[in-house]
């Protein structure tokens, strides 16, 4: 141990007690900052299925795979950080003695492979990382790049000490083969031992890299220990708990249902709720719970989200990222506030931070700098003239299609957060679009968001060749529940797609029943609106009439079917929340069920090419994607699928209740995919949502209109593709067979409904 190794070593230590003293303070504040959020129970457990979640995301990178692109280099600097400490931590004994090695372990050849490859999969990862963000850059590619708006000097500050990580740790291996201190085989060293003949066989060089090494990473302690916003580098500790503590604890996404509204950890009762004491929705930033304040912790601004929304897309000012960098920025910095006790109640006056309520009043007030206090008073959702966090205009131009919760590798759950804004800005403030107001009062007065008369509900049954069973107090042999819903019943289009679908249960014998005009909205575009008092009214509405119509039957034997993939989805995932439990079925899986049944026999060929455009709450939401697909193949159709289709599917503009709101900023989201449906050449649109149909067949309207679609291109629900190809089967075997015979229907075998998701 000489002079030079003496002088790097209490540099190293002094550093490092500081920078490690530094950090652990960080570590403990930022706990104490999550910890303001409200409280939430239902991340608790079970223990079993949330580690293997974890494990499984982490070690396989299941979520980060979704960009293939990228995966395999941030694989290569995630194992680098996390086995990589263990050679950081080598540094400390090579400072002093460049021979220093683990004991037992740092002899092994196998050992010095591990170190060879993690020191090379460090520096190429990182380099890899800093080319794809250059690449990806804003200044080239305007709205098209996932980065803009993030901050890159954060990310080249990680991924410089990244790199310098990964060469300290090959230049402390090669100089110590250089300087005759390892000679491991050359299997296990095919960088560093070429590398350490061209190198001078100095320990003092070892030392030298080994400070290196170690002053890189006590520099990026220091540097995110003072800064807790820099998601890019605090993930490497929170994503972990954030993927633990995700939504299901089976590993799905938060999408499908809703998080139910909560306050102080408990389902909100809106029955015995209490204003003063209550939280409705999100009115602050610490109403949100703990999670939420955590998912803010732990955006890393990759900007995954913001490449998949369609509303960003579109020149929207909604970006999935920026809402969570924003809540994240506002949330510490209000938090010295918050830690001090100050607290505002819904008129805006100071209720926490009072001369009455704490002896060490003063002392608390003047632990709040200047610039939390001024945070203090931002609102959660203002303009710009109201300094609010997140504007309106950004809150209310979310579709809820959940392409950000599907793509984020953190499992940050954006959804729930927006939607929690929203229920405050309606149920507190009564703040929101005018367009929703006419909503909200049709679906109160009338049941349903168009505001027609229930009578009218089985208006779409007129010219039939068959009689659709009304439900008229006795269910009887009906195995079906046909829920129609509101578009199905009122909106002409999507009166198409409930017409054949009836006939088609009719041609396959399969009994079903309808419930008219006792049918009403099941309360989704009110629910993701934000309006979640008028969705419960709806719910425990529906919940009561479907419980009297399957009195009797068991659980697995309440089976509906449903056209509308919003109304699948509220039924199968939200009623549970009320007490609606019912087996339900899109009505793509039963009819590809009936199909491979030999049920329905698709005769004659529809021979056109079809592209699927994939409802959101159909595909994403539940998983919904081959059902259809093979409907579409099914009728002879020739399938040519869109760039974004399945999980990437962009959104037709109608969810989280936009159909009900005029689009005036930017390109109309309807258009951009009719663009892209439109690039496939086809002479048919299919999907399998009425909403989606609505949206679609306007974005196509327009484009024929402008001349930039032909006349020939049409928007079609699956359901009616394959009954054009049944349809003209069946008028074939009535041409064959004689006018006293008649085809007659089996029984549907009980069997469970085809997996939704």
């Amino acid at each position: 141990m000489g002079a030079l190794q003496l002088t790097l070593g209490a540099i190293g230590v002094a550093v490092s007690v500081f920078a490690w003293g530094l950090f652990v303070a960080g570590v403990l504040r930022m706990i104490r900052i999550i910890r303001l959020g409200q409280p939430d129970a239902t991340r608790n457990g079970p223990f079993g299925p949330r580690l293997r979640t974890l494990v499984v995301e982490f070690v396989a990178h299941t979520r980060m795979a979704k960009f293939r692109k990228v995966a395999p280099w941030h694989w290569m600097v995630m194992w680098g950080f996390l086995i990589g400490s263990a050679v950081l931590f080598e540094a400390y004994g090579e400072v002093f003695y460049p021979g220093f090695h683990w004991p037992v372990i740092g002899t092994w050849s196998l050992w010095a492979l591990l170190v060879e490859l993690l020191g090379i999969g460090t520096v190429v990862g990182g380099v890899a990382l800093a080319v794809i963000r250059q690449l990806n850059h804003p200044r080239r590619a305007d709205r098209l790049s996932r980065f803009a708006g993030s901050s890159f000097k954060a990310a080249y500050f990680v991924e410089a000490v990244v790199i310098i990580e990964g060469l300290g740790i090959l230049g402390v291996k090669a100089f110590k083969q250089a300087s005759g201190l390892e000679d491991p085989p050359l299997w296990s060293s095919f960088v560093t031992a070429p590398l350490s003949n061209i190198l001078p066989a100095s320990p003092n060089w070892v030392s030298i890299m080994a400070i290196t090494k170690l002053l890189s990473g006590m520099i990026w302690l220091i540097v995110v220990a003072k800064n807790l916003t820099m998601g890019v580098a605090w993930h490497r500790f929170s994503a972990f708990f954030n993927i633990y503590f995700k939504r299901e604890d089976d590993g799905g996404v938060a999408l499908g249902a809703l998080k139910p509204m909560m306050s102080g950890g408990q389902v909100l009762d809106l029955e015995e709720a209490d204003p003063d004491k209550d939280v409705f929705g999100v009115g602050k930033v610490e109403d949100f719970s703990w999670k939420g304040w955590l998912d803010f912790s732990t955006c890393t601004e990759c900007g995954r989200c913001q490449s998949q929304c369609p509303a960003w897309n579109t020149g929207k000012p909604l970006s999935p990222k920026l809402v969570i960098t924003q809540l994240r920025d506002h949330a510490f910095a209000k938090a010295p506030y918050l830690l001090a006790g100050g607290s505002k109640d819904m008129a805006g006056d100071e209720v926490g931070l009072t001369e009455d309520k704490y002896e060490d009043y003063k002392k608390r007030l003047e632990s709040i700098d200047v610039l939390a206090m001024a945070e203090s008073e931002r609102p959660l959702i203002g303009g710009a003239d109201e300094l609010g966090v997140i504007d309106p205009e950004v809150l209310w131009s979310c579709t809820t299609c959940g392409a950000c919760v599907e793509q984020c590798p953190v499992d940050i759950e954006h959804v729930d957060h927006i939607v929690d804004m929203r229920r405050y800005q309606v149920l507190i403030e009564s703040n929101f679009p005018s367009e929703l107001g006419g909503m909200f009062k049709n679906l109160e007065n009338k049941g349903n968001p168009w505001g027609q008369n229930a009578k009218d509900r089985l208006a779409w049954t007129e010219g039939l060749d068959f009689e659709v069973p009304v439900f008229d107090g006795e269910l009887g042999d009906a195995e079906y529940l046909f829920w129609v819903g509101c578009a199905g019943a009122f909106e002409d289009r999507a009166k198409k797609t409930t017409r054949a679908v009836a006939e088609l249960l009719h041609t396959a014998g399969v009994k079903y029943t309808v419930l008219g005009p006792e049918e009403t909205c099941t309360g989704d575009p009110a629910r993701r609106a934000g309006n979640e008092f008028l969705f419960q009214m709806l719910a425990q509405q529906n919940v009561e009439v479907l419980n009297t119509v399957f009195d009797g039957r068991e659980p697995g034997q309440r089976k509906i079917v449903v056209t509308c993939a919003h109304c699948f989805n509220t039924l199968a995932n939200e009623y549970p929340q009320v007490g609606g439990q019912f087996e339900v079925v899109h009505h793509t899986q039963l009819l590809n069920r009936l199909v491979r049944e030999r049920r329905l026999v698709p005769v004659a060929e529809v021979a056109e090419d079809v592209t699927y455009h994939d409802p959101c709450y159909l595909g994403r939401h539940n998983k919904v994607y081959e059902a259809p697909r093979e409907l579409v193949g099914a009728s002879g159709a020739t399938l040519r699928e869109m760039p974004r289709h399945e999980e990437r599917s962009m959104c037709c503009g109608a969810g989280g209740a936009r159909m009900w709101m005029e689009e005036r900023i930017g390109k109309r989201i309807n258009l951009d995919r009719v663009d892209e449906a439109l690039g496939t050449a086809p002479s048919k649109i299919a999907t399998g949502c009425p909403f989606c149909r609505v949206m679609l067949t306007d974005g196509v309207t327009a484009r024929q209109n402008e001349g930039a679609a032909g006349s020939h291109v049409e928007v079609v629900d699956v359901a009616q593709l394959l009954l054009t190809s049944v349809r003209r089967g069946l008028d074939r075997e009535r041409q064959d067979v004689p006018t006293d015979e008649s085809p007659t229907g089996t029984a549907l075998p009980d069997e469970d409904k085809a997996s939704s998701g």
